[in-house]
């Protein structure tokens, strides 16, 4: 069981169907992890900068979709990457884009990685079991972005 339950995952999705995918296939694959869910962009970057910001834990992982109202996925990127204390933030676009262009501006603006949300659900609940293995368990945090030693 990959259980990890003190790392976040912050989940930025508009699309209610693909939310309910995402965290389906999260719990079949044993992340039992807190997941915080943004519906479009200025939801996610009020996450990190807004008001209510500083009581919000960091998140271990952001899976962010590029296709987002208000502010897209690559304006988030690009927000995020541009503050010190968010510049590490690591973040996996997940998304269902096929242009080329988002996958050169996506890691231009400093993605860790650019993930294509297969259309067969076995498909994508191998895709988010290989995902959180590796972000969730195997990935070595930046300093900043680890839990205080205890």
């Amino acid at each position: 069981m990959i259980q990890m339950s003190q790392k976040i995952i912050l989940l930025v999705e508009d699309n209610p169907d693909d939310e309910v995918l995402t965290l389906r296939a999260l719990r079949k694959n044993n992340m039992m992890n807190e997941v915080v869910v943004a519906r479009d962009g200025q939801e996610a970057l009020d996450y990190f900068f807004g008001e209510e910001a500083s009581g919000n834990p960091v998140p271990t992982l952001m899976l962010l979709d590029l296709k987002l109202p208000k502010v897209n996925g690559l304006e988030v990127l690009r927000h995020i990457r541009a503050n010190q204390r968010t510049t590490l933030q690591p973040i996996v676009i997940l998304t269902s884009s096929k242009e080329e262009q988002d996958i050169i501006n996506g890691y231009r603006l400093g993605a860790n990685s650019y993930i294509r949300k297969p259309v067969d659900f076995n498909q994508f609940m191998e895709a988010i079991r290989q995902l959180g293995l590796y972000w969730l368990v195997l990935n070595e945090s930046a300093p900043s972005q680890q839990e205080p030693r205890k």
